[in-house]
């Protein structure tokens, strides 16, 4: 599910030399968070794509200014007042929202979502900041343009970067999508080692900019031992913040078990993804309910359970990948947006969902240490406790302890990483999912 955005160092001075008829202000504030809006008289500077030569030299208080400003793109660099008699309370504060890997065909899906109000309601203003690599510049450009035109009331700004210092900024949400794919001959341990730096970076780029409680989801594979890197290299940040995405692992099951069942996907509750995003995952069907009844109830071939069913889920997404040439970014970006509800609406009562974790403290007998899936439920305010009221068989748990292995195994492989000493790689095997290729 990743996509190739990588994260290098950034100066402004690149960034204003490419955003041609960019306007700034000289009075740049955030956007007012209301409906109806007036313009400001501008007074911006315009930058183009000439040589130095060829222009008047800034007056000194202008370039002081430019330093000063967080970067943004066309027309939500504006500045807007809103009269007294206009103001309303319908509106809440705006909240930043960054995303890594913003050019990419997942978050070409994701970012609409977001601008539109589907994820956080129709009353809620935000600030997308995209975080794009040297190379997908002029496509992260591209991506703001379309923002532009969509003219989405919620969206009351857009910045563009490839310094994850600028993009963290005060974040109150980190979707964490870019990263490298794997490339032929590549082994898993490079590519952990390979995307495993870009999450170290990101990592401390949140420590020291974002938002104390800003919360974090990694997409970017392999997302568990990558969220373990990021959250070990924030350390002020809690750890309990940090999540790898399983709910399109999740989603995927409900689908299949529906499908079998013969009913409709809102019939299938309380289904858990366990462990890696990996091969080893381990859709739970003994805790999972159809109808309010359990599974087991109601599909009673066990050998289809414990074989097709979960092999399917497992491989969803290169079968998806042979018949349409290209991998899951759409139903991705879907599960993105459930993972974030998930957090900030509450749980219907009895039900659960999934997402990778971080492991201290957890009631399962899971090392610690680790983000592992496992079921978590949540009030709304994007906090989350992990249930416990969960039954567990021989079969579940030696589904389990093989995924867990797998985990410790990439944790040894990323000690470099996270701190821990010297990394000592000793995959017991390859369990590589189409999405990292």
């Amino acid at each position: 599910m990743a996509v190739a955005e990588l994260s290098t160092s950034y100066t402004k001075t690149s960034l204003h030399s490419r955003l041609s008829l960019s306007t700034r202000l000289a009075d740049h504030r955030r956007l007012a968070l209301r409906p109806r809006l007036l313009p400001r008289t501008q007074t911006g500077r315009v930058y183009c794509s000439v040589v130095s030569n060829q222009v008047q030299a800034a007056a000194p208080l202008q370039a002081e200014e430019a330093k000063k400003k967080p970067e943004c793109y066309g027309v939500f660099c504006l500045t807007y007042d809103l009269k007294a008699e206009d103001e309303t309370k319908s509106w809440k504060k705006l909240i930043n929202i960054a995303v890594s890997g913003a050019a990419g065909m997942i978050s070409n899906h994701l970012l609409f979502k977001l601008a539109s109000g589907e994820v956080f309601g129709p009353d809620q203003p935000i600030a997308l900041k995209l975080l794009g690599s040297e190379r997908s510049f002029q496509a992260l450009e591209g991506v703001a343009m379309e923002l532009e035109d969509s003219l989405f009331p919620l969206l009351r700004e857009v910045s563009i970067s490839i310094d994850p210092y600028d993009v963290f900024q005060d974040v109150e949400w980190a979707l964490l999508i870019g990263a490298k794919p794997r490339g032929p001959g590549m082994e898993r341990a490079g590519l952990l080692d390979i995307n495993g730096q870009i999450f170290a970076k990101q990592g401390k780029a949140l420590n020291a900019v974002a938002s104390r409680n800003v919360k974090v989801i990694v997409v970017g594979n392999p997302c568990n031992t990558n969220a373990l890197i990021c959250l070990k290299n924030a350390p002020n940040i809690p750890a309990k913040n940090f999540h790898a995405l399983t709910r399109l692992d999740e989603n995927r099951a409900k689908c299949q078990l529906a499908l079998k069942a013969g009913v409709f996907y809102d019939k299938v509750s309380n289904v858990t993804i366990w462990g890696n995003h990996s091969t080893t995952q381990v859709p739970d069907f003994l805790n999972a309910r159809i109808n309010g009844l359990p599974v087991k109830e109601v599909i009673k071939d066990t050998k289809w359970l414990e074989e097709e069913f979960t092999e399917k889920v497992q491989k969803r997404g290169g079968v998806l990948i042979e018949k349409w040439g290209r991998s899951s970014a759409a139903s991705t970006s879907v599960s993105i947006v459930d993972a974030i509800r998930s957090l900030v609406t509450p749980t219907p009562e009895g039900d659960w969902f999934s997402s990778g974790v971080y492991t201290d403290g957890n009631p399962y007998g899971i090392a610690e240490g680790l983000v592992f899936s496992m079921p978590c439920r949540s009030k709304g305010d994007g906090d989350y406790e992990l249930v416990k009221d969960i039954i567990f068989d021989d079969y579940l748990h030696g589904r389990i302890a093989k995924t867990e292995a797998e985990l410790l195994a990439e944790k040894r492989c990323v000690a470099h990483l996270t701190g821990e000493g010297v990394a000592v790689c000793d995959l017991p095997e390859d369990t590589m999912l189409p999405g990292e290729m």
